[in-house]
């Protein structure tokens, strides 16, 4: 049985908060804060925010 990847959600803000989701089902609330990095994973779900920003702003260089 394969292990689903977690959810990755693109954040236009640095800080975002991540709750798991699922109402009751989810986990406390924490705020993360990707700290000029562009991406940070939530420790308790494993989901991915990605800095929208830092997407963007890459791809403008990259010419």
């Amino acid at each position: 049985m394969a292990i689903e990847p977690p959810e990755t959600l693109s954040s236009d803000d640095e800080i975002v908060a991540c709750d798991g989701g699922d109402g009751a089902l989810g986990h406390p609330r924490v705020w993360l804060n990707m700290e000029g990095r562009g991406q940070v994973p939530c420790p308790y779900c494993g989901r991915l925010y990605v800095l929208a920003a830092a997407h963007g702003h890459a791809a403008a260089h990259a010419h």
